[in-house]
């Protein structure tokens, strides 16, 4: 099923400011958060559906991808290629929204997933790399598989940053929950908020002796081969995203994102231009003027063109449908072939001849009137 416009979800103009779009999205939030709609899948996927349409449109740079590309902009699943986000993954990015709110003492400051735990462990940081592609890739669309050097899980204790198992005990702040409850005064009263342990950052345990290879951290510094599926009609500086395919985060917190910046690599004949590309064509004076076929450059291969008799130069022809797709889906664009007649530089004596007695012929004057002196004659009479 089509995505929906991000504005369409919020409720908003595209001209909204920030404080109007995080508005829309709190009570959004408010109405369909999972606490107050036990068991309502509908309910769930309106709160994720705000969520993500919250991500892209708070983020200025996002908002300006997906405001000139659309969800094709944002990679697959909106705001990045994994299907959209978890539930994990919006109360730990957007749970703090309702700090500082009545609100807060139905999420608690970071939000509450639907087992009544909190987020835990801290997010792993974005990374950032370069695809360069060429006309033909971009044309159709290609699928990259790309090594990345990125933090992933500790092979030694798989992630849990202990020596051993007996390295590990009980939290005794939260006693093994991850989460502590607290008391805030606010101006309905007093409420009761779920927070992060403090001890254990959500985990429930505590290590009495870390791993020697990470250091307790549960991550290190390893190599992932990542496929990247990367849509037809990217433009140089794009930047997509994958969504947890960035480092790994520590104490069991969710991971960040790859962020891609697409670039283009340089064809040997064609140009782009927005969707079109552009080749020049360089003729003859012979050519021009008493017609001829050629063959030309496309993404796709060569095609035959007919330059009718008497082309002047500057004539632009166009090939429909032989530029790049739009990355919108809305349709393709054209192959533009600029016409240019080759002046030659060095003339033998017997060249020189041959022009100096064609350019006093009346139909090699450049559009003289019946009767008025052609170009040359008349430049010939200004320098006199």
């Amino acid at each position: 099923m089509a995505k929906r416009d991000y504005y369409e979800v919020l409720g908003v103009t595209r001209d909204a400011d920030a404080g109007a779009i995080k508005k829309a999205y709190r009570k959004l939030a408010v109405k369909y958060h999972p606490d107050k709609n036990p068991d309502n899948k509908a309910a769930e996927e309106k709160f994720k559906e705000a969520a993500e349409a919250y991500e892209v449109l708070s983020d200025p740079q996002k908002k300006g991808r997906y405001d000139r590309f659309g969800h094709a902009g944002m990679g697959q699943g909106g705001g990045g290629f994994n299907g959209g986000m978890t539930m994990e993954d919006i109360f730990s990015q957007f749970g703090d929204i309702f700090n500082d709110s009545p609100f807060e003492s139905f999420f608690g400051s970071r939000g509450r997933s639907r087992g009544g735990a909190t987020s835990r462990g801290q997010r792993g940081s974005n990374l950032r790399i370069k695809v360069a592609l060429t006309l033909d890739e971009i044309e159709n669309g290609v699928t990259k598989k790309i090594k990345v050097k990125k933090q992933i899980t500790c092979n030694t204790c798989h992630g849990s940053g202990a020596k051993d198992s007996s390295s590990v005990s009980t939290c005794n702040t939260c006693r093994g929950s991850g989460f502590v409850r607290q008391v805030k005064n606010t101006f309905l009263g007093q409420m009761q908020t779920t927070t992060t342990c403090p001890t254990c950052n959500g985990s429930g345990q505590e290590i009495t002796a870390k791993c020697t290879k990470c250091r307790g951290e549960g991550v290190n510094f390893g190599d992932e081969t990542i496929e990247i599926e990367i849509p037809a009609g990217v433009e140089e500086g794009m930047q997509l995203s994958m969504r947890s395919a960035g480092n790994m985060g520590k104490n069991g917190g969710p991971s960040g994102d790859l962020l891609i910046s697409i670039e283009e690599k340089p064809h040997e004949f064609l140009q782009r231009e927005g969707n079109n590309v552009v080749f020049p064509l360089y003729v003859n004076f012979a050519d021009a003027a008493l017609g001829t076929s050629l063959e030309v450059p496309t993404i796709n291969g060569r095609v035959k063109i007919k330059i009718p008799a008497g082309t002047q130069a500057g004539k632009i022809f166009r090939l429909k449908g032989k530029g790049l797709p739009s990355v919108q889906g809305y349709g393709k664009g054209d192959q533009l072939i600029h016409l240019n007649v080759w002046t030659p530089k060095d003339l033998s004596s017997e060249e020189r001849k041959m022009l100096e007695r064609m350019k006093e012929l009346p139909n090699f004057q450049p559009n003289p009137k019946k009767g008025e002196k052609g170009f040359f004659e008349r430049m010939k009479d200004y320098f006199a």
